[in-house]
């Protein structure tokens, strides 16, 4: 089964009506099936065949909803790439991934092609000189496949190494389409769904269920996130959902005026990172019972667990910083380093199996191997049920950094920072931040006592995309390292955070 045919039914109800919508241009259902049809004829006159991929380096926009259903509907496999990547970190994807076609901005085009390697043959498409073929009136069925064929990779990393593809099949989208209906938001034909949070990740997963339904989805036609903005459009075009948030943008709508204008919103859904119990609690407040919390990873997407509604009116502290409830179609158990059950009450790894599993990573067996051990996913993080059967993720096992919402690795920042040759050493951390939930720290051991905070910030900037830069920069003697040699990230991020309480 195709995850593209679970748009048939609203296809075929809703074909005269308004299913994307940016600023003043708009597809109807029947348009946008039509458009995805014939870009499957492209795509095959492009030489792609079942199985390939294409990559989006692209920004919301217009043509996005299209170009990440289309390749799915013909079979091919779509890779959306964070529009905030450095080119040089798109082409290291692009070297792994080996995409046919490559739809970019034009600004990126030439900053790809000398960065992607010799041997790749793919082609570039600038999306500004991109017109979309046209549609195929007659309805012309999607590609049949295998449900466990793969549909979207999803690049994620850890805390060592480069980006993995989390390879996402037919199957994994299905499951996590029904379960936000089931469990997470359940759309209706009636609403209009807001777009806000970038469509090659969660917004863009989100995107299925409510096409699915029939909504008329709305992408927000402003670069970055202007939270006064956003609720002007709120309350000017009647929306009624925001299918996904992340923790620090609630915060900026906290900052904004009350308003009595926007009552047609009745559903906001969050996740990506925690969100602070004051914050959430003066949300709810503010809005009403109508923020829905999600967990989940891109080898797991949306969700593993959720925390409806109707659960954050008048909580307690223990329902709100929980992950809420293991969603339909999901088991998950905790394990000890022993890889055994833990007892109930203690703490362990969150280990989750389930239709909405990735298959594995795209092309790196070592990895999927140690990530689906034993059959069941190991998530990194550590989570406790509560006394109510609820999920509580305490802390990550590893270090990876959650910044408003988005997943920034160490590793990666580390070995752009130790390419300077004033550096000697160098170690990332998150430190919390009231604003972000966490910002990137590196301490550095200069090599050049002349090396100072602008110098790395400007190194940075050449290599790495601007919200993976420190934010905060110290320099230090030494770092901490135990018998082995290994650097203490956590010894030294505990430090610094006693440092800023005074302690």
């Amino acid at each position: 089964m195709n995850v593209y045919s679970m748009l048939t039914d609203a296809i075929r109800r809703r074909g005269d009506e308004a299913a994307i919508r940016w600023g003043e241009r708009s597809l109807i259902y029947r348009q946008l099936d039509g458009i995805c049809a014939a870009l499957g004829d492209w795509f095959a006159q492009k030489g792609c065949v079942p199985g390939d991929r294409v990559l989006l380096f692209l920004r919301n926009g217009f043509e996005f909803p299209a170009l990440l259903l289309a390749p799915m509907r013909a079979g091919l496999v779509v890779v959306p790439t964070n529009a905030k990547l450095h080119p040089r970190e798109v082409a290291w994807i692009a070297s792994d991934a080996a995409p046919r076609l490559i739809f970019t901005h034009a600004e990126h085009v030439e900053d790809l092609k000398s960065a992607l390697p010799a041997g790749l043959a793919c082609e570039i498409v600038a999306i500004e000189d991109f017109a979309f073929p046209t549609p195929l009136e007659a309805r012309v069925a999607c590609a049949d496949v295998d449900p466990d064929d793969p549909a979207w990779i999803f690049y994620t990393s850890g805390t060592t190494g480069k980006p993995k593809g989390a390879t996402l099949s037919h199957r994994n989208l299905i499951a996590a389409t029904v379960n936000c209906l089931a469990d997470v938001f359940a759309f209706e034909a009636a609403d209009r769904v807001l777009h806000v949070a970038p469509l090659s990740h969660g917004s863009g997963l989100y995107m299925i269920p409510a096409l699915a339904r029939g909504a008329e989805n709305i992408i927000y036609d402003r670069t970055g996130f202007r939270p006064d903005e956003v609720l002007d459009t709120v309350a000017r075009l009647s929306v009624s959902v925001i299918p996904f948030v992340a923790p620090t943008m609630i915060v900026r709508f906290l900052e904004t005026a009350a308003r009595a204008d926007i009552g047609c919103l009745r559903g906001i859904v969050y996740g990506g990172a925690s969100i602070h119990l004051e914050h959430i609690r003066e949300a709810v407040a503010r809005f009403g019972p109508i923020f829905h919390q999600l967990y989940g990873q891109g080898e797991a997407p949306m969700t593993i667990s959720y925390l409806p509604g109707a659960d954050h009116l008048g909580a307690d502290d223990e329902t709100l910083v929980s992950a809420g409830y293991v969603r339909s179609g999901v088991e998950v158990r905790l394990a000890g380093e022993d890889g055994q059950d833990v007892p109930p009450g203690e703490d362990g790894e969150i280990c989750v199996r389930g239709d909405v599993v990735m298959k594995g990573y795209w092309r790196n067996p070592e990895a999927t191997a140690k990530a689906l051990k034993g059959g069941w996913l190991h998530t990194g993080d550590i989570g406790r049920f509560d006394t109510a059967g609820r999920l509580r993720v305490l802390d990550r096992r590893h270090d990876t950094i959650i910044s408003g919402g988005t997943n920034i690795y160490p590793k990666e920042i580390e070995d752009v920072i130790a390419g300077h040759p004033g550096v000697r050493e160098v170690i990332v951390f998150g430190l919390p931040d009231a604003e972000w939930g966490e910002s990137v720290a590196v301490a550095i051991v200069a090599e050049d006592a002349a090396l100072d905070e602008a110098t790395v910030l400007d190194h940075c900037k050449a290599n790495l995309a601007s919200f993976k830069k420190p934010r905060h920069v110290f320099f230090v003697a030494d770092l901490p390292k135990n018998a082995y040699g290994k650097v203490l990230r956590r010894e030294l991020r505990d430090a610094f955070i006693a440092l800023a309480n005074g302690q």
